[in-house]
C-alpha cells in the first residue's frame, strides 16, 4: 500500500483555480519530486497535504486515513512533517531549543525531547552549534535546521520545500547528499526544488505539474524528455530533447 495517497486533489481560491483534480501516490522508502514551473501549484499542494489550508475537492490518504480537515498539528502527529522555503526560525533561540521544541511533539520530558534534538543535529552536521543563536547560522546552516526541525517530530513523511534555494553549487551538493541520507534512514521524502540537477539526480521518481494540474509522472530520464513538460518549461512545445 502506498504511504500517501492523494486523490483529485482541488483547490480554488475565488476564480483561481491553483490546484485541480491532482493525484498521485509516494511509497514508502521513496524520494519523489514534485517540480513544474514558478506558480504551478506545488506549494498549494504542500500545504494542502500538510493542512495549512483545506482543500476544495479530494482525498489525503496517509496509510489509507483520510487527512483532510485535520489541523497542521495533527497531521504533523499522524506522521507528516514539513519545511518551508523561507527559513523561520526562532532567531534568539540556541540551536537545541529550537528543535527540542519540535521534539515535544513526541517526547514529554524536557530531557528527552532535548536528547532527541542533539541526536537529529548530529545528523544534520550542526552537532558545534548547539549553543548558537540560530540567527548566527549561515544559510546553508538554517536550512539544516528548518531539516532538523521537521525531523525532530520523526515523521513517516517529509516535505521538504526548495531546501536548495539560495544555496551555492557546493552546498546543493551536500544538501543532495543530505535528502538522500535522510531517504535511507528510513524517512519517505517529497520534494519540490527547483534546482533540477539535484533533483533529477536524487528523486526515484517525479511528478510535474503545470497550471495545477499533473503533466507527467514518470521516472526523471523520461520526465525530462516528455514533450509535455519540455513545453510547460520553455512556454511553447518543443520537439526537442533534453538527455541527462
Amino acid at each position: 500500500m502506498a504511504l500517501l495517497d492523494v486523490k483529485g486533489l482541488t483547490k480554488h481560491f475565488g476564480g483561481l483555480r491553483a490546484v485541480h483534480d491532482l493525484s498521485f501516490q509516494v511509497n514508502p522508502g521513496e524520494i519523489l519530486g514534485l517540480i513544474g514551473p514558478n506558480g504551478a501549484g506545488k506549494t498549494t499542494a504542500f500545504n494542502l497535504i500538510a493542512g495549512f489550508i483545506r482543500p476544495s475537492a479530494g482525498q489525503i490518504l496517509l496509510e489509507g486515513d483520510d487527512l483532510v480537515g485535520m489541523k497542521p498539528y495533527a497531521v504533523t502527529r499522524r506522521g507528516i512533517a514539513r519545511t518551508f522555503q523561507i527559513v523561520k526560525p526562532f532567531r534568539k533561540l540556541p540551536v537545541l531549543e529550537n528543535v527540542a521544541l519540535a521534539a515535544f511533539l513526541r517526547f514529554a520530558s524536557r530531557a528527552e525531547a532535548e536528547s532527541e534534538a542533539r541526536s537529529v543535529l548530529e545528523r544534520m552536521g550542526l552537532g558545534s552549534k548547539l549553543s548558537a543563536a540560530a540567527a548566527d547560522l549561515t544559510l546553508s546552516e538554517q536550512k539544516r535546521l528548518e531539516i532538523a526541525r521537521a525531523l525532530a517530530t520523526r515523521p513517516k513523511l517529509l516535505l521538504l520545500d526548495e531546501p536548495m534555494s539560495g544555496l551555492n553549487s557546493t552546498e546543493i551538493a551536500q544538501a543532495t547528499q543530505l535528502v538522500m541520507d535522510i531517504c535511507k534512514e528510513g524517512v519517505t521524502v517529497i520534494w519540490v526544488e527547483h534546482v533540477l540537477k539535484a533533483i533529477m539526480h536524487a528523486s526515484h521518481r517525479v511528478v510535474v505539474v503545470s497550471q495545477g494540474q499533473k503533466i507527467a509522472d514518470s521516472s526523471p530520464h523520461q520526465v525530462v524528455n516528455n514533450p509535455d513538460v519540455i513545453a510547460a518549461y520553455l512556454g511553447k512545445r518543443s520537439n526537442a530533447h533534453v538527455v541527462r
